[in-house]
């Protein structure tokens, strides 16, 4: 795709959707341009499927009713024509970025593959055929696109994302200092969790403190530093209370390998054995590895003997000794019972006690310190949060004067609006509490934007600040789901030439059902439902950059099926038109309400109307 000297400045933008078996869809190879690319259709034509998919590419959410009925699975693939800071983030990331020979450009190829599962859907997204998790999709999303969804003007009286808005109007000076606020107040928080620890101790300590020391005093005086003692204790006592049984084994066992009164031990068959081997080895070598282990039997055996000699004199019975064992025994038993039930688990209870008595006693810090710092914390807190006020101050003041400015041209030239900046308790996005306030009347005082804009106000209020936000933070790509929802005549007018100046800044795409902006489109494309024979089309192969293969030539939408030939074995799906101009007065005249002549040259008089303007406009 090759574009024109108009729009050699917007070098990020979405320049291709292929969708295959994603809800309605079977398959679907979609080309946009620069400017404004309109979707239209009738209530349930599959519209918002569109734009549905392209969130999904982008790591949107999926329900489980992604993948195509009768499939298992879908492909998703969202290719965009790069910028310099997407070649640097690509970079980051590790990506190579892909080269077209049929454009100077690089791009980048965003897919998703969706696999159905019982009543649920595994996904796995690609960049340039490269596997990425969950948060590099969401940061990549957040670079290519800004998608404002059916429903999202509802979210403009929440004061949580008032402030965010107003924020992110500020740039990146305010993000840093609610970073540095969050920071701060995190430090707040440690410091006062220790000082209500410590006052929660002092409450206590009176009637901690003698429970502790008598606990300390008695795990002290045991003397616990083996964790193992108890098991060796008890082998002790186990080998004290059985002296004699193992003196006399002891000398049963001598016997039998080295020296019996009644017969010969072990040592003396292997001695016999050895001898007559060595006279035969004389005779036939080959038997000399048998002598080898018979001599070795016999010095292993010797040796035994020995040592079960020495193992015997040396048992002594001490009665002391086993009284002292089973004592220590039964004691550490007990402190087990109260500290345990491990003697390793009393010993880490004795050291915690250690500490808990050191900080009743004064060891650790003392209430007066441990206020000084929270003291210290909250006045740290405190001005870094009165610089972020003065931030938001400067951008709510930018904010309330470009924004009435972006929606003077929309019908609303007598508008109020203002930023309202209250104190609040600091949290760790400072310590405003931010309102939008909103007077669409002379006259009328400003109130709670949530409370009084109708759903027409709140179309274009939504429309002026993404308009506002664009031009802090450009963006290539721009989404509109009905921004025109409540609105007809002159403000959908108003609303069709803000879109259009939109995109001379921006990719827009946008769904609508209002001629007067259909007719402003630079793109335009018509989305239906069509019922075909099955089977549907076979899934084309992928390709080894991640992008798929297609095995005709790539369209705007695949060429209408013959009519279906009825039964059940038909299917629904979604097909979308790309308009000729011829094609475009048949569709504005069928959204105004007719295909009569009279439609007809109301839709030529919008197209003609909708070109001098875009003239006025310089494109």
């Amino acid at each position: 795709m090759r574009f024109t000297s108009a729009w050699v400045n917007l070098l990020c933008m979405l320049i291709s959707l292929n969708i295959e078996n994603f809800a309605l869809v079977d398959r679907l190879e979609l080309d946009f341009g620069a400017g404004l690319n309109v979707l239209t259709g009738e209530t349930g034509a599959g519209k918002s499927i569109i734009l549905d998919a392209l969130d999904a590419a982008l790591g949107g959410k999926v329900s489980g009713r992604a993948v195509r009925s009768g499939a298992d699975r879908a492909v998703i693939e969202a290719t965009f024509r790069l910028d310099g800071s997407l070649h640097t983030w690509l970079v980051e990331q590790g990506i190579e970025a892909l080269a077209d020979g049929a454009d100077d450009a690089t791009h980048l190829v965003c897919s998703r593959e969706m696999t159905a599962g019982k009543g649920s859907v595994r996904s796995r997204s690609r960049v340039n055929g490269v596997v990425v998790n969950k948060q590099q999709i969401e940061e990549l999303r957040d670079r290519l696109v800004e998608i404002t969804a059916q429903g999202q003007t509802v979210q403009l009286g929440q004061p949580s994302l008032q402030r965010e808005w107003l924020d992110g109007f500020g740039g990146a000076a305010v993000l840093a200092q609610r970073e540095a606020i969050a920071q701060h107040y995190a430090a707040y928080q440690q410091a006062t969790q220790a000082l209500e620890k410590r006052r929660q101790l002092e409450q206590q300590r009176q009637q901690q403190l003698d429970l502790f020391e008598y606990q300390v005093k008695e795990l002290r005086e045991a003397a616990l530093d083996d964790p193992d003692e108890l098991d060796h204790l008890e082998q002790e006592r186990q080998r004290l209370g059985h002296t004699v049984e193992l003196k006399e084994h002891s000398y049963a066992v001598y016997q039998a390998l080295y020296e019996n009164d009644e017969g010969q031990a072990c040592a003396d068959l292997l001695g016999r054995a050895e001898g007559l081997l060595t006279d035969m080895v004389t005779y036939d070598s080959e038997l000399q590895p048998v002598l080898n282990l018979v001599a070795d039997a016999l010095a292993q055996v010797e040796e035994a003997g020995r040592h079960i000699n020495t193992y015997g004199d040396g048992l002594e019975a001490d009665p002391d000794r086993l009284q002292e064992v089973e004592q220590r025994i039964i004691q550490l038993k007990g402190i087990c019972r109260k500290y345990g039930p491990t003697l390793a688990e009393a010993i880490a209870h004795y050291q915690q006690l250690q500490g808990d008595l050191d900080s009743l006693t004064g060891g650790g810090q003392s209430l007066e310190d441990l206020e000084r710092q929270v003291q210290k914390r909250q006045t740290e807190l405190t001005q870094v949060c009165a610089v972020l006020t003065q931030l938001r101050q400067t951008a709510a003041t930018q904010l309330e004067q470009q924004l009435v400015g972006e929606l003077k041209p929309l019908a609303m030239d007598k508008v109020q609006f203002q930023v309202s900046i209250t104190p609040i308790t600091p949290t760790a996005t400072g310590a405003d509490r931010i309102t939008f306030l909103f007077s669409p009347n002379p006259g009328e005082p400003l109130q709670p934007l949530s409370d009084i804009a109708s759903g027409g106000e709140m179309s274009r209020f939504l429309l002026a600040l993404k308009s506002c936000f664009s031009q802090v933070d450009p963006i290539g790509t721009m989404v509109f789901d009905e921004i025109d929802t409540g609105v007809s005549g002159r403000v959908a007018q108003a609303i069709a030439e803000k879109l259009h100046q939109l995109g001379q800044r921006h990719q827009v795409l946008c769904v609508t059902h209002q001629p007067l902006i259909a007719a402003m489109a630079t793109s335009h494309f018509r989305v239906g439902k069509q019922v075909i024979d099955l089977p549907a089309e076979a899934p084309a192969p992928a390709s080894r950059n991640g992008r798929r293969k297609s095995s005709k030539p790539k369209t705007a939408a695949p060429a209408p099926d013959a009519a279906p030939s009825g039964g059940d074995d038909v299917r629904t799906v979604v097909r979308v038109t790309s308009l000729s101009e011829q094609d475009r007065k048949q569709e504005l005249a069928a959204l105004v309400g007719g295909t009569d002549q009279e439609a007809i040259a109301f839709a030529e008089s919008l197209l003609s109307q909708a070109a001098q303007i875009r003239a006025g406009y310089g494109g």
